[in-house]
């Protein structure tokens, strides 16, 4: 087994894990930053948007793409890493009976899931497919939109991700995701933890990097359109680091970023 494929194995069994236990609390409460128990300290709150299914937020996400992601009636739209079902039942909201939305995600658990809440909203213009954003599931030219939310950092090819975003977009049409990035750096250790991995924070790149990437991979009118700076509470670090090197990262000026980027295809 590569790196990589043990990286996804860590996210797969890990993001399989919350999708079994959301039936047993009312709130997850894990926050993208999935570690660290009894925290949700990233994701933005979703209560007032057209289309949301409490059952279906799982307290994952960073952002709140959707809302910048310009949906209009008719659209296809495709969330990546579509966990229960949380994104893409609010995108349904917009793109209405005539539109359609089609989540993809690599953990079977959530895939269920995800089914079974579409199930009982009754859609029937909302599908979701196993499947790896690395290799899409998906023709060419499929997606008026894509949205993702806090999940391109935990996949290892960021590189061939967005190739495949480009790739399943209709001409002109466009992304908008939320993600996590780095300002500065992280502590080595932390890329060392495959909790931390898991929990976005260890997978999280450069923003510049990140930027870079998206830019090289083709895409035009690049633009970030919110963005802000993620503490991570005590409590976490010092799961994984000392007083000192908590100290020490608290001081370097670095920091963990959302934002939600839209670029063009």
């Amino acid at each position: 087994m590569t790196d990589n494929e043990k990286l996804k194995d860590i996210v797969r069994q890990k993001y399989g894990q919350i999708a079994r236990e959301a039936d047993e609390t009312a709130d997850c409460s894990c926050g993208c930053c999935s570690g660290a128990p009894n925290y949700s300290i990233i994701g933005d709150e979703y209560d007032g948007l057209n289309g949301y299914m409490p059952e279906a937020d799982l307290g994952l996400g960073c952002g709140l793409p959707t809302v910048y992601a310009d949906i209009k009636p008719g659209d296809t739209v495709v969330d990546l890493g579509s966990g229960a079902g949380n994104d893409a039942f609010v995108a349904r909201s917009i793109v209405g009976e005539t539109g359609r939305v089609i989540g993809v995600d690599m953990t079977r658990e959530m895939v269920d899931q995800a089914r079974s809440n579409a199930g009982k909203l009754g859609y029937a213009n909302v599908e979701f497919r196993l499947g790896d954003i690395e290799v899409l599931p998906l023709e060419e030219n499929t997606a008026d939109v894509v949205v993702s939310n806090c999940v391109l950092n935990l996949v290892p090819d960021k590189v061939k991700s967005f190739a495949e975003i480009r790739r399943i977009l209709k001409p002109g049409a466009h992304f908008c995701i939320s993600d996590l990035v780095i300002r500065g750096s992280l502590p080595e250790k932390v890329k060392n933890f495959a909790e931390m991995y898991a929990g976005c924070v260890g997978g999280a790149m450069p923003e510049e990097e990140y930027l870079g990437i998206i830019k090289a991979t083709g895409f035009n009118g690049i633009e970030i359109k919110a963005a802000k700076d993620i503490s991570l509470p005590d409590v976490i670090l010092e799961t994984y680091f000392n007083r000192e090197e908590v100290d020490a990262f608290r001081n370097s000026g670095s920091a963990v970023r959302s934002i939600t980027v839209v670029g063009y295809k």
